[in-house]
């Protein structure tokens, strides 16, 4: 064991694998060379974030005009990157990697951020199945119940890998007594074992970065991406990051953060669900921007129409690619016309996204990789849309900070309360990605249904019957839906279950006097 460095976690069969004293070693440098920056950077998202709570609003810096008027491009993309008209989306579980790369999408991304409850088991596993999709000569897995064997095929979907945001930890591991970031221990164990492997293999260590807020925290990336290049002995460049653009404040940094990051960039994205939670969070404490029903929070509008479509225009400016958002619906295999009117909404999603110049987009399940392919095989029949420069497009402050138009109902109401409570449960029981009622959920879905939650609570917001929502009337509702949801999924399953704890903290969340940045920090104390 390197000195300093202290594993806290218990060790399974094949952990050794990962944590070897190499691997740690490397980790241990990150941390020591990069940990103070990354805390000083969430300092100065807390002091950003007061000074919007005393009424400043999100605007393009005036310090970085030079970088959003001035012509350049990002360094060149490789070219099993230049196709993504279509990437899944899942956990590092075995089965799912196997299934998402067979998929027929063009990128899977593994993702150890919002679809993965961080659990020590989950995020080692979750290594060692990366490190046999490129280590092994087959790459396989039997289900332990249904003794069905699910191989790698021989054309799989490029593989890119998710690690948690800047601000969480993974307390399992130390180094000189503190816990290490839980980014770098992601990012550091995936490169250390995987990034020479996978470009022996034609392809390379490629990445998704989650929750950036400002350029700064995109040129810590860059600087740890420098580090590690040159630690393991690898061009300069070669790892690549698609960055998502899923808080209101980076919406406002795009052309910075693709500056900061040119040399290991490869585009954009657009992670609706997060950005919805981050315009209320920013906008916290300013009453002006209280959402409708998240139902009614839709793409083609508002201040969503106008982050997408200025992201198009920022990423194509530079060279960069543009990724569309997450459709999550799943299949409902026992009703032909409601599975037919779910996937007609994610044709019309898809056709969207490619008419308005994205480069590809995201489904949760691998029978929407079929519904996605057509649409963008139509509509974009070369592998990108690097063309579409979208020089129409002029939206500004007040464009991104637009409301939409729609009502708050009853129905939303609780059903932000019974998907919030009911993600919260499958969370602290290890399962983050999580099918509800049609809809494959991530933490993003729980985010925004707190969120919401909270902000009709502190205003005391009107429903469309004219009841206003105050503490009392939420507490009521919050114990019939429990009673509902126990009756929904059966006494023994409520009881057995985590529902009372993920009630308890939806309750202290929704009710809080401060709102909470992120509800997975207090939930992480919860769980193993």
């Amino acid at each position: 064991m390197p000195d300093g460095v202290k594993v806290l976690g218990k060790l399974a069969p094949r952990f050794e694998e990962i944590l070897t004293a190499e691997a740690l070693g490397f980790i241990a440098a990150l941390h020591r060379r990069f940990d103070g920056r990354r805390r000083d950077l969430l300092k100065a998202r807390a002091e950003r974030q007061a000074r919007f709570d005393a009424g400043e609003l999100p605007d393009f810096l005036p310090e970085t005009r030079h970088i959003r008027q001035h012509p350049w491009k990002v360094a060149a993309i490789p070219p099993d990157l230049h196709d993504r008209r279509v990437e899944i989306t899942g956990p590092t579980d075995r089965k799912m990697i196997i299934n998402a790369l067979n998929s027929g999408a063009k990128v899977f991304m593994a993702d150890f951020e919002d679809a993965n409850s961080p659990t020590w088991a989950n995020m080692v596993e979750g290594q060692i199945n990366l490190k046999d999709r490129w280590h092994s000569a087959v790459f396989d897995h039997t289900d332990p119940d249904t003794g069905k064997r699910y191989e790698l095929g021989d054309d799989p979907a490029v593989l890119m890998v998710r690690p948690r945001g800047l601000h969480l930890v993974e307390r399992h591991l130390e180094v000189d007594g503190a816990p290490v970031a839980g980014s770098l221990f992601d990012f550091g164990l995936y490169a250390f074992h995987n990034a020479k492997a996978a470009l022996a293999d034609g392809s390379g260590p490629y990445l998704y970065l989650p929750k950036l807020e400002s350029h700064l925290e995109a040129r810590l990336w860059n600087e740890v991406f420098l580090h590690t290049e040159s630690t393991l002995g690898i061009h300069r460049g070669t790892i690549k990051a698609t960055v998502l653009i899923e808080t209101l404040p980076a919406a406002f940094e795009m052309h910075e953060i693709l500056h900061e990051l040119k040399d290991h960039v490869a585009g954009l994205n657009c992670g609706r669900w997060d950005y919805i939670f981050s315009f209320i969070k920013t906008l916290a404490q300013t009453p002006d921007f209280i959402l409708p029903d998240r139902g009614q929070v839709v793409m083609g509008k508002a201040f969503l129409k106008a982050y997408a479509q200025l992201l198009i225009q920022t990423c194509h400016m530079r060279g960069a690619f543009a990724i569309g958002g997450m459709a999550a619906q799943i299949p409902i295999k026992d009703d032909p016309e409601r599975n037919e009117a779910a996937f007609a909404k994610v044709r019309a999603d898809k056709e969207r996204e490619a008419g308005d110049g994205h480069d590809g987009t995201w489904v949760a399940h691998p029978d929407l990789v079929p519904v996605a392919m057509a649409v963008f095989d139509r509509l974009m029949p070369g592998k990108n849309q690097l063309d579409e420069l979208r020089e129409d497009v002029d939206f500004g402050q007040a464009e991104l900070l637009e409301v939409p138009q729609g009502t708050r109902t009853e129905a939303g109401f609780r059903e932000n309360i019974r998907v919030g409570v009911r993600y919260i449960e499958a969370w602290l029981s290890g399962k983050g990605a999580v099918p509800l009622y049609n809809l494959m959920e991530d933490a993003a879905t729980a985010e925004i249904a707190r969120a919401q939650i909270w902000q009709w609570v502190k205003y005391g917001a009107k429903l469309d019957d004219g009841t206003q929502i105050t503490p009392a009337l939420f507490e009521t509702v919050l114990h019939e839906e429990m009673a509902r949801l126990r009756q929904e999924i059966g006494a023994e399953a409520f009881d057995y279950g985590r529902f009372a704890e993920a009630t308890q903290l939806f309750h202290k969340l929704s009710l809080a006097a401060e709102f909470e940045a992120f509800l997975t920090i207090p939930a992480y104390a919860l769980i193993d």
